[in-house]
């Protein structure tokens, strides 16, 4: 894999307003996507969470979210640190969870699939409306991509991953609209703490219709928000 810094992608500082975080260009204050999809769940989603935090208990529900956030984190770190060229095979060596982890992910979903790199943690932003951080961007598998890292305590199925689309849709939307690209995959690499590898991708139709949908959930959050 080689880099390729066709695209300019400027730096952006954070700040949180009010509980949702937010991304400053100049003088634009941006929603995060995250923040977008958080405030925007369904009642059912809403419900099925708030069941989940009572059967195990706050406390645990609290440790639980934290442990799964420093895990992510360093996992990330790993993966961006060998794409970087700052780490090599021998680092992997040591049994730690979050390295085993991000090994996986570089073994069974980079290596042989990853072509060029744009940007790594690279913020998009789509003017006026959102912005968000993408772990990855380039050539996967012989098409313009973004690419998210993700960890998790067990398997996934689809139907349980439905923000990681909706992520991409709005990536891939902001990315096409500010750079005139035309990326139309979207890719999501996961592996649990049982180094369970999982890949998911959607691309062209699919990923037109989570774009779509994300601008759907900006739409709604505007008007709880009474933003014009």
């Amino acid at each position: 894999m080689k880099w390729n810094n066709k695209f300019n992608y400027p730096k952006f500082s954070r700040s949180k307003e009010d509980g949702l975080r937010k991304y400053l260009l100049g003088d634009e204050k941006l929603p995060s996507v995250t923040s977008i999809l958080q405030a925007t769940k369904s009642e059912e989603d809403k419900a099925a969470l708030e069941n989940w935090k009572q059967r195990v208990g706050y406390k645990e529900a609290n440790k639980i979210k934290t442990e799964a956030s420093s895990r992510g984190t360093s996992m990330h770190s790993y993966i961006e640190d060998f794409l970087r060229g700052r780490i090599n095979e021998t680092f992997f060596e040591s049994n730690e969870q979050y390295k085993n982890m991000a090994k996986e992910i570089i073994d069974k979903g980079i290596k042989g699939k990853l072509e060029e790199i744009f940007g790594m943690e690279t913020t998009l932003h789509y003017p006026e409306k959102y912005a968000g951080t993408a772990d990855l961007i380039g050539i996967y598998q012989g098409k313009e991509a973004i690419i998210d890292f993700k960890q998790a305590n067990k398997p996934k199925k689809v139907d349980y991953i439905q923000d990681y689309f909706l992520q991409l849709g709005a990536y891939t939307l902001a990315h096409n609209v500010v750079y005139k690209t035309n990326i139309t995959s979207g890719v999501i690499l996961l592996c649990t703490v049982d180094n369970l590898f999982q890949d998911f991708k959607i691309e062209e139709a699919e990923l037109l219709m989570y774009q779509n949908l994300f601008l759907g959930r900006v739409k709604k959050f505007r008007e709880m928000n009474n933003l014009s």
